[in-house]
């Protein structure tokens, strides 16, 4: 069965790069209509945005989507990873600005609204695409690829950084998605970033809504700014597993396959869907079953599961 949001959902805050603020709405869809943000800022042109892998101007810092009339949202990875991890397949976004607010920095204050509404099943099938083939994209220092799905499972992810900061430094996480896994290990990891970055970004005009401690985890030579815990030990690789999770959802319907990343980023993972569907023999359309569906992302997925966080 496809599914929708229960009710609309309310909130507030400011982008990450622009500074700006931004109010959104998420609100029910029928079934396969999949995710579109609306711009209603947009007075003139169309302000239909599709949360779509072919509407992504690559950029390694966040995923913007733009229309073909060139109106853009930016940051939506957090949000799609929340769609993914709770199970949401039919939305609409209404923004008031060019860029998802970035909250706490993570998918959980998403994960928490959605799940306080609720979803409402409709009567249809779940249409989905299974790797058959694997496909993979490589750059001077990473590389990211889809295989088929291991057996008994829907979406499995693999995932490896390296960072020079000693308090990044390598790390490693394999997860299968599936009973709610995401909501559970993932959806609370923030975005991060080291102080050359942070510094780098804002000359550029960028990272102006970046608060470390607030909206963001700043590493600086082994040392994290404004006297911020982890929530979890790896909390890197794990929020680059979040990023992952919403970046595939661009693919506009649920993926059965497994991905591994080395290195990886939003550019990487979208050239990889690229791949994926230039690729016809290393995919095909496939319609759920009963248990094929259970095994999905959002599936037992309950409130109590978000962890807490301050």
């Amino acid at each position: 069965m496809q599914t929708t949001l229960r009710a609309e959902i309310a909130l507030s805050g400011t982008g990450l790069h622009s500074g700006r603020p931004a109010r959104l709405r998420l609100r029910p869809a029928p079934v396969d209509h999949g995710v579109v943000f609306i711009r209603k800022d947009v007075t003139e042109g169309e302000a239909r945005v599709p949360a779509r892998w072919d509407a992504v101007d690559r950029t390694p810092l966040c995923t913007r989507l733009v229309n073909e009339h060139g109106i853009a949202v930016s940051t939506v990875e957090h949000l799609m990873a929340a769609f993914v991890g709770c199970g949401v397949l039919n939305a609409v976004v209404e923004i008031d600005g060019p860029e998802v607010p970035i909250l706490d920095g993570s998918s959980a204050p998403f994960v928490r609204a959605i799940l306080a509404v609720g979803l409402k099943r409709q009567d249809a099938a779940i249409r989905a695409i299974r790797v058959t083939e694997p496909v993979s994209v490589h750059t001077k220092n990473g590389w990211a690829r889809l295989s088929p799905p291991r057996a008994g499972a829907a979406l499995t992810m693999q995932f490896h950084i390296d960072f020079d900061d000693r308090a990044i430094g390598q790390q490693d996480l394999s997860l299968d998605l599936a009973n709610g896994a995401f909501v559970r290990e993932l959806c609370d990891s923030r975005t991060f970033c080291s102080r050359a970055d942070v510094t780098a970004m804002q000359a550029q005009g960028l990272a102006l809504g970046g608060v470390p401690g607030v909206n963001a985890v700043v590493f600086d030579n082994g040392t994290i700014e404004g006297n911020t815990a982890l929530r979890h030990a790896n909390e890197p690789v794990r929020h680059k597993m979040l990023d992952a999770v919403g970046d595939l959802a661009l693919a506009g319907v649920p993926i059965l396959g497994h991905y591994e990343g080395h290195k990886a980023g939003h550019a990487m993972t979208n050239t990889l869907l690229h791949a994926l569907f230039a690729s016809p023999n290393s995919w095909e359309w496939v319609r759920l079953d009963d248990e094929t569906a259970a095994r999905l992302p959002g599936v037992g997925v309950r409130a109590d599961a978000v962890p807490q966080v301050a």
